[in-house]
């Protein structure tokens, strides 16, 4: 029987092909259930290294691992990426040849390779299911595991398949990872999925290299053009409700100098395709996409993401924004927030759901997550806080540095309850018969034959808003609306309508918030986010661009992301550290050995040269750019609640049953607890005899980890009891 394969080993295995000497929140646990054979579900942020989690395993312990993925682009991203670093993987897809499909199946089952890339339709087919049991199947990981559930934010029907995979691998684990699942979608993946005792890990969904901005959208394409300008020659993906607006937008950037180009359900895969391979290869710089064709676009090195309309759930913009700063350095967020947005989509999918004849509960959920989404926009909190919170997590600190409610790019509209009365009044004196642009034209004062023919500049709201812009006035009905201090209705030609609230903020008993953007003063920039500030200190800029030239010309030369050959984090360091050797190259991150030899030289010989040519130093130190620990995540209250129950002894199915978390969760609890509070007997939890023979085997055996543990009593215990015992011995 051969040894078991230890995390020391993966760790040798991430260091010699990624470049890696550390594991980030959380993988080394993903990884230990995988090298443990344990089901498990994995929740961390884009850019949290998911991947990482079964790709180290799969290549230190052998045989082949499966993973689903939902699109063949991001196969085929994830197959370079691992080609590039020397590691056997392979897609097996509609879009290969019979003589592809056919070397696919060879390398399989002569067990040189180590990943194999499937769609889930792919996974399921008959033929596919007999070929990998002839193979050496050692786990099966599901990518963007949301989408199997109902509850998810990205429900596919053809992910549902997943759950035949215990049937049809029953002595297989099962690892699913997702960047997004409430815990209502936690449990869901698990049911459906039928994973048994699994290792359920929820990272912090926080991600402090953003910079979430959301303002008010008063013109769409200056705004747009705005933030474009001032991420000039830098990756950035904007986001359309409608295929006519990505078309108009992309090109309106083109117009402008901007290397821009459109991606949406209207154009044919292979022009998809092309676009997406132009951005990945830096021919390109901004994607302007629908929302529900950006997954298939990637790059590390996305510096900003803008939603020019809104998207439909939190979970959404969660994982739209999640593309941003994969690389772990800064990146800018920005929506655009208006209340037509809502009403759009709310006309949209109730004409979505009428049309599929699907079951009213999706209205409903639906409703509810955009519901959710509407209230973030219009909050006052921390996004950052209020982004963590939603997904049951809380989140300490007091400004985050990183946002615009907290770097005060946003202001209260002064005397906002004043303007609201005018408006107000001004949709009660036309009698409730008008639509926005009316009402609008009147309250500033606009002599257009519309309101000549129907006499309104006669009503005493007539100019009241005179002194104001189109943009402010139509901004601050839309937020009214928002608030529901104010309603459309009718599809076609929709007419204000006053409410119960209307009449209370009239008659004075409501007060009213608006926000507007601060106005600036001519040529003065918005202030920097606490990332930007670090993670360019020490780094020679004009280096580092003279790296990203060097970098897009091999990536041009070579068909392959640019990405995949070098991420910006990597440059940066390079450019900050200036190497004068391979040997002091090798320190830099993500320089592993199979990047050294594949084009190591050639760097080192673009780094000296500049050097030489500039008069620098080369061999600096390496720029401290260690991030802050996060926030302590714990689910709200109910970490408290089971505490409690374990001060009077309660057990781990007492404190399931109260708290509605997982075991896993729960057992993670009362670590805590043994570890925090160091009660004398722990006899309700584990015998406190096992304990100090766990205790002793872990000092013979130099280790604490679960595995060899387990291993050297024969299974005499089980994972939880392992670590409930170590919990209590403090260890």
């Amino acid at each position: 029987m051969d040894a078991p394969i230890t995390l020391e080993t993966v760790r040798d295995v991430v260091e010699t092909h990624w470049g890696f000497r550390s594991f980030r929140p959380l993988q080394e646990q993903a990884m230990q259930a995988v090298l443990e054979d344990r089901d498990s579900l994995v929740v961390l942020p884009t850019g949290g290294g998911k991947s990482l989690c079964y790709q180290a395993p799969a290549l230190a312990r052998g045989g082949v691992t499966v993973v689903v993925s939902p699109l063949i682009a991001l196969m085929k991203d994830q197959v370079d990426g691992l080609r590039s670093l020397g590691i056997a993987a392979r897609q097996f897809d509609s879009s290969l040849s019979a003589s592809e499909r056919a070397d696919v199946e060879r390398e399989l089952f002569n067990g040189t390779l180590r990943l194999l890339f499937v769609s889930p339709e792919r996974l399921v087919n008959t033929g596919f299911i007999g070929s990998l049991r002839q193979a050496d199947l050692r786990a099966v990981a599901i990518d963007e595991a949301h989408c199997i559930s109902h509850w998810g934010h990205d429900f596919r029907p053809e992910y549902r398949q997943m759950g035949r995979l215990k049937e049809l691998f029953p002595e297989t684990a099962i690892h699913a990872y997702t960047a997004t699942a409430t815990e209502s979608v936690r449990k869901d993946i698990c049911n459906q999925l039928k994973l048994r005792d699994p290792e359920v890990l929820v990272g912090s969904f926080d991600r402090p290299n953003l910079t979430y901005r959301i303002l008010p959208r008063t013109d769409r394409a200056r705004q747009t053009l705005e933030i474009a300008e001032r991420h000039r020659g830098e990756a950035g993906i904007v986001y359309c409700l409608r295929r006519t607006d990505v078309d108009d937008m992309s090109a309106l950037l083109r117009k402008q100098g901007f290397s821009a180009l459109p991606y949406h359900a209207g154009m044919d895969a292979a022009e998809r395709s092309r676009v997406s391979e132009d951005f990945a290869e830096e021919k390109c710089d901004i994607v302007v996409a629908t929302v529900a064709f950006g997954m298939g676009i990637d790059r590390s090195n996305i510096r900003y993401v803008l939603h020019a309309d809104l998207p439909k759930s939190i979970e959404h913009y969660q994982q739209e924004t999640g593309r941003a700063g994969r690389d772990g350095l800064e990146a800018e967020c920005v929506l655009l927030y208006s209340a037509a947005d809502v009403l759009a989509w709310q006309r949209l999918m109730e004409r979505s759901v009428r049309e599929a004849g699907a079951d009213d509960k999706f209205l409903a959920s639906a409703f509810k997550h955009l519901e959710d989404l509407d209230r973030f926009c219009r909050g006052a909190i921390c996004r950052h806080r209020a982004l963590v919170e939603y997904f049951d997590q809380t989140y300490a600190t007091e400004n985050c540095g990183s946002c615009d409610l907290c770097l005060g790019d946003v202001e209260e509209v002064p005397d906002a309850t004043t303007i609201a009365m005018k408006v107000l009044s001004c949709v009660a004196r036309v009698q409730e018969r008008f639509g926005i642009g009316h009402v609008m034209g009147i309250l500033r004062g606009e002599n257009t034959d519309r309101i000549r023919k129907f006499q309104h500049e006669n009503l005493t709201t007539y100019g009241l808003l005179r002194d104001h812009s189109q943009a402010e006035v139509r901004d601050w009905i839309y937020q009214l609306l928002g608030q529901k201090l104010l309603q459309q209705e009718g599809d076609e030609y929709p007419v204000l309508k006053l409410n119960p609230a209307s009449w209370e903020v009239m008659k004075k008993q409501r007060t009213v918030r608006l926000v507007q953007n601060v106005r600036r003063k001519k040529g003065e920039k918005a202030k920097a986010s606490k990332s930007e500030q670090v993670s360019w200190e020490g780094v020679d800029r004009p280096l580092f661009e003279e790296l990203r030239r060097w970098r897009r010309d091999l990536a041009q030369a070579r068909e392959m992301p640019a990405y995949i050959i070098l991420t910006d984090a990597s440059l940066r360091e390079m450019a900050a550290v200036r190497p004068s050797t391979l040997d002091k190259m090798r320190t830099v991150v993500g320089i592993g050995k199979q990047k050294l030899d594949d084009f190591g030289a050639d760097l080192l010989g673009v780094i000296v040269r500049w050097c030489s040519d500039q008069g620098l130093a080369m061999d600096q130190a390496p720029p401290n750019r260690a991030p802050a620990p996060p926030p302590k995540l714990v689910q709200k209250g109910m970490r408290e609640q089971a505490f409690q129950l374990f001060r009077h002894g309660g057990s781990i199915d007492e404190a399931i049953k109260a708290t509605g978390r997982t075991r896993s969760t729960v057992v993670d609890y009362l670590c805590d607890f043994l570890r925090l509070e160091t009660p004398r007997d722990p006899s309700a939890w584990v015998d406190p005899g096992d304990s100090q023979r766990i205790g002793k085997a872990a000092e013979e055996l130099g280790s604490g980890r679960l595995a060899p543990l387990r291993e050297h009593f024969n299974g005499e215990f089980d994972y939880d009891q392992i670590r409930i015992a170590l919990a209590w011995l403090g260890k």
